[in-house]
């Protein structure tokens, strides 16, 4: 992902536009059944960046709290509009981590996951091959990411 028309992404009435500035750090395929049931689909994927590599091309997104299995609740920006979750906040790095839904990217195909998570509860139907890491849970980072995002995420969470 090296240039605009790759990396930009907007909500479904077109009010946000955006733009990656920087290549995802990693892409999770996350099977959990908070994932499930908030996107009303078997699995969320989700394109982790730092959230100063977002550039917001229009549109002023609306930041809607909602709760989340850890208890601390995420901060996901919608389109005030039509609603559409183009990116959130969460877990441990907060604002410093932005979980870009790559559905809303023109060209998702350019972020296949990286892992699937949260397996035990994907949908049994999913059937998933040995081409990506598989995890019944969570993951240790250190384990899956490159070093240069490990680097990245480390400097953005301070």
């Amino acid at each position: 992902m090296n240039n605009s028309a790759n990396t930009a992404g907007r909500c479904t009435c077109g009010e946000i536009h955006y733009e990656l500035t920087a290549s995802p750090l990693f892409v999770h395929c996350c099977h959990c059944s908070w994932c499930q049931r908030e996107t009303g689909s078997a699995f969320a994927i989700n394109a982790l960046i730092e959230s100063r590599h977002i550039r917001l091309i229009s549109g002023h997104p609306e930041i809607v709290h909602t709760p989340s299995n850890s208890g601390n609740g995420q901060n996901i920006s919608r389109c005030p509009t039509c609603k559409t979750a183009v990116w959130s906040h969460y877990g441990a790095a907060k604002e410093a981590i932005a979980f870009i839904r790559v559905g809303t990217l023109n060209n998702p195909n350019n972020c296949p996951p990286d892992i699937h998570i949260f397996t035990s509860t994907k949908q049994a139907w999913v059937k998933l091959d040995d081409s990506t890491p598989v995890m019944p849970e969570y993951y240790q980072r250190s384990k899956y990411w490159p070093e240069n995002s490990i680097a990245r995420y480390k400097q953005a969470i301070g």
